[in-house]
């Protein structure tokens, strides 16, 4: 019972100190890129030692795709959770490019959206890392296109089937040009612009004005719950 409860305590601190690091890790990636993640850097912003850190990930790599994974989680609780407590199709869809313009704005990661910084860095370089980069944003583009087709199918939205994926572009690129304007001139206003764009497409497109009362919120800078 003794051995069990030592074993049970070094991977209580060995999990405490995984969570503590990767922590510091996305934080510091959404900064200073893929490339700047080192176990030296991480050491001395995390208080580890690097040996500890290098016992944890298996080296550089294990450490990038452990804080792409971390990242991910991140950004569903904070993007695509609360968008789930409403229905599929147009709310929901509003919900979402709600939750990231905040999430981009409010700075969850200190360096805007952790995968656009990312992906500039990752999108030239094959290998594990880029693909498990590629795979989050594919999983995000495809949910936000879903939320498009059960719009759609519920005749919130009349977008004809070709044109879908579309939309779906314009509005995440809507997103990820506030979050990179922003970054570049340190002003929040390209997410109010991006929110007010946004809401014109899904209006355009015959979504109802109280589907879109969050992003026409947003656009006006009126905090909304």
């Amino acid at each position: 019972m003794t051995g069990s409860r030592a074993i049970d305590g070094r991977r209580a601190r060995g999990d405490a100190t995984r969570r503590v690091v990767l922590a510091e890790a996305t934080q510091l990636v959404s900064v200073q890129g893929l490339d700047g993640l080192t176990i030296g850097a991480l050491a001395e912003r995390s208080g580890h030692r690097k040996s500890s850190i290098a016992t944890l990930f298996g080296g550089k790599e294990g450490l990038q795709l452990a804080t792409v994974t971390a990242a991910r989680t991140v950004f569903v609780s904070a993007v695509i959770e609360p968008a789930r407590a409403h229905p599929r199709g147009t709310k929901r869809l509003a919900e979402l490019l709600a939750n990231v313009l905040e999430y981009s704005r409010d700075r969850v990661f200190a360096g805007g959206c952790f995968f656009a910084a990312t992906a500039a860095d990752v999108d030239s370089k094959p290998g594990a890392v880029n693909d498990a980069v590629r795979a989050v944003l594919q999983e995000w583009y495809g949910y936000v296109e879903a939320q498009i087709r059960h719009a759609v199918a519920a005749e919130e939205l009349a977008v004809p089937e070709p044109q879908q994926a579309r939309l779906a572009f314009h509005l995440i690129a809507l997103e990820e040009q506030a979050n990179s304007r922003s970054l570049l001139f340190a002003d929040p206003v390209p997410y109010a612009f991006a929110a007010g764009a946004s809401a014109d497409l899904l209006a355009a497109a015959g979504a109802l004005p109280a589907a879109l009362e969050r992003l026409r919120a947003l656009a006006e800078g009126r905090a909304q719950a």
